[in-house]
């Protein structure tokens, strides 16, 4: 052994050098996690959870008859304005929109998303993920705008009706009372189209994801004990997709529910919960009934999101 070896290997390891920041945070791990936390917890403990509690507050005011100044004390006044006629026919007819959109969304998702699930595959697959995001690349007043302008009356769907001599079958749905008007753009109709189209996206992918879980043994063996197409559907099928259907529920209610540009922009003068509260807080400067009927939907979606958990719908998002 060489002096230069024995030098060589007396020389001590080369360290790369710790600041004293990164000291305490490898001793502490825990004060790491909660500096890297704060920043979100105080956007969503002060920004977002902070403006909900003052819209809250905000809707146990009222407002003075004769001045139009905001009466800052506790009282169910603007609570009770919920329930005249006028105002309970906007929350009736948001809720029942959302409902129907829900329904509907589910119905023309469940083939699509079974499809995708069960039979497609390689780029087939890779397709049916393409054609279901594409629509959401684009952006949302723009897919608004094209359907007010497929729907008008001089629009591309009242021509290709027009070429199949199948005119009559729009104008005799247009003249149905609440669903009808004076055209599809400018009725509660095109409203719904409009609202199935732009939230369908969220309802597929949910039910796709529930499907691809079912074990394809359970649909051998249902068949294998004789039962029928329907049968495997109703007892097998159906159920275990059941929590992926109601987690897309969760998504097509709470935005049709919460939404106002659609109804602004495709639809008639009736009012939604949305353009209530714009037209509260912004015309009319009644902010304490805004609040009120904000607080509506929060009301109606904590319930709903409490059902959707006793279903298993999280375990599906």
């Amino acid at each position: 052994m060489t002096l230069a070896t024995v030098d060589r290997s007396a020389e001590p390891a080369i360290l790369p050098s710790r600041s004293a920041l990164s000291d305490l945070f490898w001793r502490r791990p825990k004060f790491l996690l909660v500096l890297m936390l704060l920043p979100p917890v105080l956007w969503l403990g002060i920004v977002y959870l902070g403006s909900l509690l003052a819209l809250l507050l905000q809707s146990f005011f009222s407002i003075d008859e004769f001045s139009g100044l905001i009466n800052r004390e506790f009282t169910l006044k603007t609570y009770g304005e919920l329930l005249a006629p006028s105002n309970l026919d906007i929350i009736v007819r948001t809720v029942t929109m959302a409902a129907c959109v829900t329904l509907a969304s589910a119905f023309i998702a469940f083939p699509i998303a079974y499809y995708a699930a069960r039979y497609a595959r390689g780029k087939w697959k890779a397709l049916f993920y393409l054609g279901v995001m594409l629509p959401l690349w684009s952006s949302y007043l723009v897919k608004i705008y094209a359907w007010k302008l497929i729907l008008a009356k001089e629009g591309i769907l009242n021509w290709v009706m027009a070429k199949l001599h199948l005119t009559w079958l729009i104008e005799a749905w247009l003249g149905l009372p609440v669903v009808g008007g004076t055209s599809l753009s400018l009725s509660l109709s095109g409203t719904f189209i409009v609202f199935v189209y732009v939230w369908m996206p969220f309802m597929i992918l949910p039910i796709q994801a529930a499907l691809e879980r079912v074990p394809s043994n359970l649909l051998e063996a249902s068949s294998d004990l004789g039962a029928s197409p329907g049968q495997t559907f109703r007892n097998v099928i159906f159920p275990l997709a059941l929590p992926g259907i109601v987690a897309g529920s969760i998504f097509t209610f709470s935005l049709t529910l919460g939404d106002y540009i659609i109804p602004q922009i495709v639809g008639t003068s009736r009012f939604f919960i949305g353009q209530a509260v714009y037209a509260h807080q912004g015309t009319a400067g009644n902010i304490p009934l805004a609040a009120a009927f904000s607080v509506v939907p929060i009301v109606i979606m904590m319930v709903y999101l409490w059902g959707a958990k006793r279903m298993g719908a999280f375990d599906a998002l």
